[in-house]
């Protein structure tokens, strides 16, 4: 295993979208095109009962050093507000763009903190969201929580509009660990924090943990995932630290990179941590995540309804999602667009009438056969070019340069279908990357994404 990490050990895309953002061609990209794909794209997603919803949260009270989310850290609470009021006008104008009232199948609060938010405050956001929209049936409404500051009031104010996930950041038990991403928080307020989703009636409550963070050794993640398992969440990601310092905006600096773990340690530290998690009883779904057998995750697993976009994975999916707030990205499946970065830049837009975009990519055939074929490999650890509508002229180069792969035990490439092993199920980032055509056309020259073990 560690000459296959010594190996493999790339910089490579996570693949929460097709072409990557780096990848996006913005020349051929409008605010119109954007507008128009999104319009085609919700009449036929009509059909499917529903679009998703994004809402980014930007503010925090303190910068978390592993963080690589945009976030505006303030204790300025008066920000609240006016925030909500920008976003609830935001998404007035895109309802303003369908032919119906929009039916919202899934809503994720994400940050940012989103309980940086008051209850009323989140009342007030959602109260005015379900003004403009409908909520289906069969919606999934959930949130990040911060174990620190998520109270009683919270869960309640959002459970009345029919919340029943929660997502908690625990990233590590150990002290020094957490002192230098600067994110301390007891087991004592994680514990306290899921209990009390449990008793408010949320059906999954998540755990977030990492691996390969600054000082972090194999017995923090053993002792992390000793914790977590007794609390029992429902869902667990198990990430893989992301180290991008280079990244505008980003906190990674609290710590020199002698301070992290090797490439070995952190593969230890995952097979570790995957083979405990296992034995208690959860099952790996797709990449970096585990769920227990009683979640929607792995039934949506087993119906290969599992779906992956900018809000992770999912048990189901839905052609639209609108990202609302500063920095979020909204999909149309023909098209992505993303806001801008800046919360006063963002407000000012909003506030003269104008859709805070900044950026997008219109997809072309191409992209779209292999945007299919990156997600079959990230949901479902296969793909299959059976059906012609998802053969590409270089698909048979494709092939040949998975063929190391294959002879490394990683994947099993049949006549008209390939699987990822079980082997190579931590390496499917490098499966994914021979597929990704924009980036073997165009090698980046300086390093874009976060290493792939």
């Amino acid at each position: 295993m560690c000459t296959l990490i010594s190996k493999y050990n790339v910089a490579g895309p996570r693949y929460t979208s097709y072409p990557t953002v780096p990848y996006w061609d913005q020349e051929s990209f409008s605010l119109h095109a954007w507008k128009e794909t999104l319009r085609d794209s919700f009449r036929e997603s009509n059909k499917n009962k529903g679009i998703s919803l994004y809402i980014h949260l930007p503010f925090c009270e303190s910068m978390c050093t592993f963080c690589g989310c945009n976030k505006r850290i303030t204790k300025n609470h008066n920000l609240e507000v006016p925030y909500i009021q920008s976003v609830l006008k935001e998404f007035v104008m895109y309802a303003a763009l369908f032919d119906e009232r929009p039916v919202i199948k899934q809503l994720h609060l994400g940050g940012g903190t989103p309980t940086f938010f008051s209850p009323a405050n989140l009342d007030r956001l959602l109260s005015g969201i379900f003004t403009i929209a409908k909520q289906a049936e069969d919606c999934e409404l959930s949130f990040e929580g911060h174990p620190n500051n998520t109270t009683k009031a919270h869960l309640t104010a959002l459970s009345a509009y029919n919340f029943t996930r929660v997502c908690y950041g625990v990233q590590d038990y150990n002290l020094k660990v957490q002192k230098a991403i600067h994110r301390v928080q007891p087991f004592e307020n994680v514990q306290s924090a899921t209990a009390e989703a449990r008793k408010e009636g949320y059906t999954s409550v998540g755990h977030d943990i990492i691996y390969g963070l600054p000082f972090q050794t194999q017995e923090d993640v053993v002792n992390t995932i000793d914790k977590t398992i007794t609390l029992r969440p429902d869902r667990i990601a198990f990430y893989s630290y992301a180290h991008v310092p280079w990244m505008k905006g980003n906190g990674q600096r609290g710590f020199k990179e002698i301070d992290l773990p090797s490439a070995s340690q952190k593969r230890n530290q995952y097979e570790m941590g995957k083979a405990m998690l296992t034995q208690a009883g959860y099952v790996e779904i797709g990449m970096d995540h585990f769920a227990l057998k009683t979640d929607a995750l792995y039934e949506a697993q087993q119906k290969g309804t599992i779906h992956r976009n900018f809000m992770g994975y999912n048990a189901s999916k839905t052609q639209v999602m609108i990202g609302l707030g500063v920095s979020a990205i909204s999909d149309s499946w023909y098209s992505f667009a993303q806001n801008v970065k800046n919360v006063e830049e963002y407000q000012k837009l909003v506030a003269d009438g104008i859709l805070p975009v900044f950026r997008g990519h219109i997809l072309t055939e191409e992209d779209l056969i292999i945007r299919k074929h990156i997600l079959n490999l990230m949901c479902t650890f296969e793909t299959s070019w059976e059906d012609t509508s998802l053969y590409f002229p270089e698909l048979p180069d494709v092939l040949i340069k998975l063929k190391e792969l294959e002879s490394d035990g990683l994947i099993e490439i049949h006549s008209k279908k390939m699987q990822v092993t079980q082997k190579g199920r931590p390496f499917v980032r490098n499966i994914c990357l021979p597929f990704d055509m924009r980036l073997q056309r165009k090698k980046p020259e300086t390093q874009l994404f976060s290493m792939t073990v």
